[in-house]
């Protein structure tokens, strides 16, 4: 080699040594970024979909061809908003042509029907205000003076009845902040309204509903079943769990300081009698009918088929298999095409073939498979109650449902700041969930409930008639 290449070599040999270094250091940031991109996506893990990073879903891939835009399409049904009754219109004006739209001339009326054209707006909102004037009087005798009594059913304070129930849902069922409720108050009802005003508020909607709270909580040891979940929040800065307990006509929520027993006790009572529907939680175990849910099931059996070893990922997919031939047969049950006879006869073979698959897992000598699989088949009877009672679900997405709100609160809010803000969480959200249940409307069984409040009498119960045979006959 010549004398003057040996620069060029080692300038080489430099550079090289830099880009593989840098090269590595690459490489390391993309694994550790990677990493985290999988800890914020948990849809194929045991993790509840609340726990999921919101905009960590991707995009779902267009279809071959499939070049439609956004929006509607050309041709789809046109939906419009129906007229109302021109007697329940603000104003009618009738309206005239000024002239041949052509050549301008004089027009002649025309005996046809007009075209309606309605226009929706808010009026300007004033509150009603209602002044009591309370006069004293002098006694001759003794001479002392006495003022006047409100009447009846006149609050103490300056909140009437609809303006507590609408302040208490704007915080408990819309999940609004208080201060966000005392800006809403004063920009657009012209009420004005500060943060700690809110607070008041909010004890005094929370008072009022704790009677028919406890008369809520005081049925769910009645129920043959109940949907059960729970979720982590926060009371003061210290970790509690929201649980909730599903019935077929009333939602009650409770918020504890653990997720142990004790506080599935605490809400629900003796549930020794009661089939229970929910996840595969320790604490639900000494339960002595439980329908496992199928939901949560079925993200774990995901996660075998996600698994590099061939022998988990061959006995995931044939769980998944099993999994999807049950929920066709249920859907079909519950459409009506299928009896319950024949959905019990059909379902006996695909819980044969569960209860086998679970079997082979366990005997494997796998370790992940053993593990999951020596879960299951201890109490493998869990996942078939609803093969055997009519009328329970093989998922608890009732009991999820049902926490979505309190879920999406907790998030907004970071929890409650103290015990009473958790008693008035747990009462709006088991009012909101109840009449949304029963089809009811939470604002106006909260004005009654504050109207009787005020008049010092208990509030009206959530438990209708029908209601109340529901739970009788469930």
């Amino acid at each position: 080699m010549p004398p003057e290449a040996e620069p060029a070599r080692d300038f080489i040999e430099v550079l090289v040594a830099r880009y593989e270094k840098r090269i590595d250091e690459l490489e390391k940031r993309v694994a550790s970024l990677t990493a985290q991109v999988q800890k914020l996506t948990p849809r194929n893990s045991s993790l509840p979909p609340s726990s999921e990073h919101p905009h960590a879903k991707p995009q779902p891939p267009l279809r071959p061809g499939n070049k439609r835009k956004q929006g509607g399409q050309k041709g789809h049904k046109r939906h419009l908003r129906a007229l109302v009754p021109s007697e329940q219109c603000r104003s009618v004006m009738a309206c005239y042509p000024a002239g041949c739209r052509r050549c301008g001339g004089r027009l002649r009326p025309d005996a046809t029907e007009p075209k309606r054209h309605q226009v929706w707006d808010l009026p300007p909102i004033q509150p009603a205000i209602d002044e009591y004037q309370l006069f004293r009087g002098h006694c001759p005798g003794c001479g002392i003076t006495t003022r006047a009594e409100l009447p009846p059913g006149v609050p103490g304070g300056q909140c009437g009845p609809r303006l507590a129930a609408f302040t208490g849902l704007l915080m408990g069922h819309f999940r609004q902040s208080k201060r966000r409720a005392s800006a809403f108050l004063g920009d657009l009802l012209n009420i004005p309204c500060s943060p700690a005003w809110t607070v008041k508020i909010q004890n005094l909607v929370s008072g009022a509903v704790a009677a028919p709270y406890e008369e809520l909580r005081s049925k769910l040891t009645q129920q043959k079943q109940l949907y059960v979940d729970e979720s982590p929040t926060k009371e003061s800065k210290q970790k509690a769990w929201l649980w909730v307990a599903v019935a077929p006509a009333f939602a009650v929520f409770g918020v504890f300081g653990n997720r142990s027993r004790e506080s599935l006790v605490s809400l629900v009572g003796d549930y020794s009698g009661i089939i229970l529907n929910c996840d595969r939680a320790k604490m639900y175990l000494d339960g002595k009918r439980l329908q496992w849910c199928w939901a949560h099931l079925k993200r774990d059996i995901q996660n075998l088929i996600d698994s590099p070893n061939g022998q988990v990922k061959h006995l995931g997919r044939d769980l998944m298999r099993e999994h999807v031939r049950l929920f066709k047969l249920w859907n079909r049950y519950k459409a009506g095409k299928i009896k319950w006879r024949a959905f019990q006869a059909d379902a006996a073979p695909i819980r044969d073939s569960v209860n086998g698959l679970v079997l082979r897992g366990s005997y494997s000598g796998n370790k992940q498979l053993v593990g999951f699989c020596d879960g299951l088949l201890p109490r493998k009877e869990h996942l078939w109650t609803s093969l055997e009672v009519e009328g329970v679900e093989p998922t608890n997405n009732t009991a999820e449902r049902a926490l979505r709100p309190a879920v999406i609160y907790r998030k907004l809010s970071f929890g409650t700041q103290s015990a009473s803000g958790s008693r008035y969480l747990e009462r709006m959200l088991s009012v909101s969930e109840t009449c949304r249940l029963q089809n009811r409307s939470a604002y106006e069984y909260l004005v009654e409930a504050m109207q009787a409040h005020f008049a010092r009498r208990t509030a009206p119960s959530l438990l209708t008639a029908k209601s109340a045979n529901a739970y009788a006959a469930a």
